[in-house]
């Protein structure tokens, strides 16, 4: 059993999410409506589903109640230990503590940053570590702190990955993004981060790899662009899938062109996988995701 829990809110009424994952069987759904009903919880959404392939159960609840987080606990503990639940319970809306990973490429942290500052996003930035110091503006610019360290050597990315861990302890990190980090992480850090890291690359049909994708693309005369929101894994840029987005192109496109077309496809998908995750809708089943949107 393993459940999270936030603080409670100090309004009358508190909007809670909650999300459960166990083994498929009868009476899973009766079971947590019940323990709802138990604290007079009102059900404002509710998404289920049974996974054929590995008979998994996965729900996502949110529920408007007078009662503390504390009594929902209570309430659900029972049902959580009779059906093996993994349960999460935390406030609507509360901002994820997120740490971003980021080298020469902006335009994935300026829009996180932004997003966040705006409120249109539901994480909170304690820090932005870079391996080059072109970003350091913007996150100035967004008053959230940020820190370089060069990544050029085996020593080097030691060093830099064991901040990483520092600083996931330093600031209760919840959420690491890969928002265009152009350095593939250690299998030991993706072991430690796993299904709390996304990271987002350019998904070209048919792919291009190596330098210079977008002048390989127009080379090639490509007629979709897009990009891939994903979890880390050792497996480099196959781990499973949250969120992707595919666009048309033609021949009059040129490079610089199809850049920009491309890097804003990669904002809005990296935006809507951080997005969902911190909404608590992205669950993992194996090697792919269940996305309650």
């Amino acid at each position: 059993m393993s459940i999270a829990l936030s603080d409670t809110s100090t309004t009358a009424a508190h909007r809670y999410v909650m999300t459960f994952v166990c083994e498929d069987r009868p009476g899973i759904v009766h079971a947590i409506t019940g323990a709802i009903v138990a604290v007079d919880g009102n059900i404002a959404e509710s998404r289920q589903f049974e996974s054929g392939d590995s008979h998994r159960f996965y729900m996502r609840v949110e529920i408007v109640t007078a009662a503390s987080l504390e009594e929902v606990r209570t309430a659900l503990a029972e049902v959580i230990d009779r059906f093996g639940l993994e349960a999460t319970i935390d406030r609507v809306g509360r901002p994820l503590r997120t740490l971003i990973l980021t080298s020469t490429a902006t335009h994935c942290v300026n829009d996180l940053l932004y997003q966040a500052s705006t409120g249109n996003l539901a994480i909170e930035v304690p820090l932005v570590l870079g391996n080059h110091e072109t970003p350091a503006r913007f996150a100035e610019f967004h008053g959230v702190p940020f820190e370089h360290r060069p990544v050029t050597s085996a020593e080097e990315k030691a060093a830099f990955e064991d901040r990483v861990r520092e600083a996931i302890v330093e600031h209760d990190v919840e959420l690491v993004v890969l928002a265009r980090y152009m350095q593939i992480l250690s299998p030991e850090l993706c072991a430690d981060l796993a299904g709390r890291c996304i990271n987002i690359h350019h998904s070209f049909l048919p792919g291009f790899k190596g330098a210079n994708p977008y002048r390989q693309a127009y080379a090639r005369g490509v007629k979709q662009i897009g990009a891939t929101a994903h979890f880390v894994t050792t497996d480099l840029d196959e781990g499973p899938i949250i969120e992707q987005e595919v666009i048309r192109v033609d021949h009059t496109r040129s490079p610089r062109e199809l850049m920009a077309l491309g890097q804003d496809t990669e904002v809005r998908t990296l935006r809507q996988a951080v997005g969902l995750f911190a909404q608590s809708r992205v669950l993992l089943d194996g090697s792919r995701t269940i996305v309650f949107r």
